[in-house]
């Protein structure tokens, strides 16, 4: 009985670390062309502006210092992560210590207060190109729409990027349902998945 419970205990991180499938999530229609109008365009980049610049998601979109950020449960205050962490040019911490140290890759509920959260795919600082901590959300709208700035996507593609993430349960999805008491992302990701499409149909206009 005892060698059973020990084995146990020893497949329990190894069971945490394994991926695990996610439903199968797809896109709803896009907008047919010229069914959305700038306005309309503008009033859905306001609430992907209110996502984008919120903590579960700027945190990680950080500039060449490498230094990743912190918005503890329970505060508003955001600081830059504890123990001096810093994810180097590799964004992954290879120059000193690994994200996946402390952050393993696992589809399971991210359900323990003030644990390392994790997702469906490595944990990782976002493209230095594409920061967005401490920027405007009139900048960000400029750097999501510019393909040299965003991954190589078009519209269709940013579309894509989502969907692909949440059928990884990946950071994005996260962001949204972080659990263990942390603020999500506001909106929930069905309804920034949508303002997406509507912003993109519109031609992707950023504000003045």
């Amino acid at each position: 009985m005892k060698r059973a419970i020990s084995m146990l205990i020893l497949a329990a991180p190894v069971a945490l670390a394994a991926p695990l499938l996610a439903e199968d999530i797809a896109a709803p229609p896009m907008p047919a062309p010229g069914s959305v109008s700038a306005a309309q365009a503008l009033e859905a980049w306001t609430r992907i502006e209110a996502v984008v610049t919120h903590p579960r998601c700027a945190n990680c979109h950080v500039g060449s210092d490498n230094v990743p950020m912190w918005t503890l449960v329970g505060e508003t205050r955001t600081r830059p992560h504890g123990m001096n962490i810093n994810a180097g040019e590799s964004r992954i911490g290879a120059e000193t210590l690994m994200c996946s140290t402390c952050h393993v890759t696992s589809a399971m509920p991210n359900d323990m207060p003030q644990a390392p959260p994790h997702a469906g795919v490595d944990w990782q600082l976002a493209p230095v190109e594409m920061q967005w901590f401490g920027m405007s959300g009139r900048d960000i709208c400029a750097q999501l729409k510019d393909p040299a700035r965003n991954g190589g996507r078009d519209g269709a593609g940013l579309v894509e990027h989502l969907v692909h993430d949440a059928n990884l349960k990946g950071t994005i999805h996260w962001g949204f349902a972080p659990g263990g008491g942390r603020e999500p992302a506001p909106g929930g990701f069905e309804n920034h998945l949508r303002d997406i499409q509507t912003w993109v149909a519109g031609g992707q206009p950023c504000p003045g």
